[in-house]
């Protein structure tokens, strides 16, 4: 039986996850009191970051959604946000129109570029989403622990369940998903599985790495291959849209949580305590850098030709990489 002591690592350290839903009886609801506003929010422990056209967002605990309009420099709370549960992910499907999710199967909409947030779907309390992607603005999906993925085709007017796995598949974790530059769906799950869908989600097959852990992210490159994050350091890159993948060598055993390529082709991949990796455009040549507060990052995002942005425990801080190779 899987444990959440067991999976502390999920985003990393950032999220627990509920008992699996046979043992969640009398789970009560999260909170949907709006999220608390304060001084210090950009220190709270953040766990998503996307682009809003030029304006970034982050989300995060206690309901904490943070905007930026200066590519990171300074960071302001969202005038409003329906709830105060944790919130594991964020995407925009333009510079007005997007979507967050998080503990309680809660998902977010907003129509004014992050500014409120309004609630737009509820389902099971014992539910934790950790990732949405949208492949249109009408067609979307958000996974997360034990098997659960809900899909929409209306522009999240409604979510209806999915089956990702059969069998004993059919309840691992998926830790995210994305969409390839050909269209194709790909989940990062548990034990080193990565469900595919190459016909909008209809149906689902499954890919295996040689490995134990679970896969984190999957990043698509510049030149059209996929790189995926993974427990103990592990990285993997596909050529073939992710029908097989090619083990890459690693600089680091720190489990890698979130990648991001930068406008000068460099792919930057962090992980936990402090871990910042960098490579080539194509996904080789890693070197490794800590942070000097070695606290454990979630998620990164480009900002100018060499910069990142950094969501994790100790809120979003902003690097500069010019200097570093490759």
């Amino acid at each position: 039986m899987r444990t959440p002591a067991l999976l502390a690592f999920v985003f990393a350290g950032l999220i627990s996850l509920p008992a699996p839903p046979s043992q969640a009886e009398g789970i009560r609801p999260p909170s949907l009191r709006t999220a608390f506003r304060g001084p210090m929010a950009q220190h709270a422990p953040m766990v998503e970051l996307a682009h809003a056209a030029k304006r970034l967002v982050a989300v995060g605990d206690y309901g904490t959604i943070l905007l930026s309009d200066d590519s990171g420099r300074s960071w302001r709370q969202a005038r409003s946000v329906a709830t105060d549960t944790m919130l594991t992910a964020v995407a925009f499907t333009g510079p007005e129109i997007g979507w967050a999710a998080g503990h309680g199967g809660v998902i977010l909409k907003t129509v004014n570029g992050g500014e409120t947030w309004t609630l737009a779907h509820r389902a099971a309390p014992d539910m934790v989403l950790m990732s949405l992607a949208f492949e249109t603005p009408e067609r979307g999906i958000a996974v997360g622990a034990y098997g659960a993925a809900l899909r929409t085709e209306d522009g999240g007017a409604t979510w209806q369940a999915v089956p990702l796995g059969t069998g004993e598949d059919a309840d691992r974790h998926l830790n995210h998903v994305a969409v390839s530059a050909g269209g194709t769906l790909l989940v990062a799950a548990e034990v080193g599985t990565i469900f595919r869908s190459a016909d909008g989600g209809r149906s689902w097959s499954t890919v295996t790495l040689p490995i134990k852990g679970s896969v984190w992210r999957i990043l698509g490159l510049g030149d059209g291959s996929l790189l995926a994050t993974a427990m103990g350091g592990r990285l993997f890159r596909s050529r073939d849209d992710g029908m097989t993948w090619t083990a890459l060598q690693s600089p680091t055993t720190q489990s890698l949580s979130g990648a991001v390529q930068l406008a000068d082709g460099r792919v930057v991949v962090v992980g936990l305590a402090g871990t910042v990796l960098t490579g080539q455009g194509d996904g080789s040549g890693f070197s490794a850098l800590t942070q000097p507060d070695r606290v454990n990052i979630s998620s990164t995002l480009a900002v100018g030709e060499s910069e990142v942005v950094l969501a994790g425990l100790n809120g979003i801080t902003r690097l500069n990489l010019k200097n570093r190779t490759p």
